[in-house]
């Protein structure tokens, strides 16, 4: 089993920045990739990026450029460093990782980007 719980969400204005984090446990050594989807209401999950364990990436190309993500091995965390943020990133953001045992989803984070 694996525990995936992500923080660092909120409200923030058109053009800020936001870091949200998702802290790992329980049998992170299964964990092979993480990445962050998002869902808005009405619409359907959607990827935002992902990362393997060897670091290689990959965003939507809605994100590229604004969007950074990144992981810290040490401390089983991933983060994802929102910047230049759209009204239209305003979405519920949700942690994943894939496993050797099966994928895993965090609780998920509110991002509000006012106008």
């Amino acid at each position: 089993q694996v525990q995936l719980v992500e923080s660092g969400g909120g409200l923030v204005q058109a053009g800020g920045s936001l870091r949200l984090s998702c802290a790992a446990s329980g049998s992170v050594f299964s964990i092979y990739a993480m990445g962050w989807f998002r869902q808005a209401p009405g619409k359907q999950r959607e990827l935002v990026a992902t990362i393997t364990s060897n670091g290689s990436t990959n965003y939507a190309d809605s994100v590229k450029g604004r969007f950074t993500i990144s992981r810290d091995n040490a401390k089983n965390t991933l983060y994802l460093q929102m910047s230049s943020l759209k009204p239209e990133d305003t979405a519920v953001y949700y942690c994943n990782a894939d496993s050797l045992l099966a994928p895993y989803w965090g609780q998920g984070t509110q991002v509000t980007v006012s106008s």
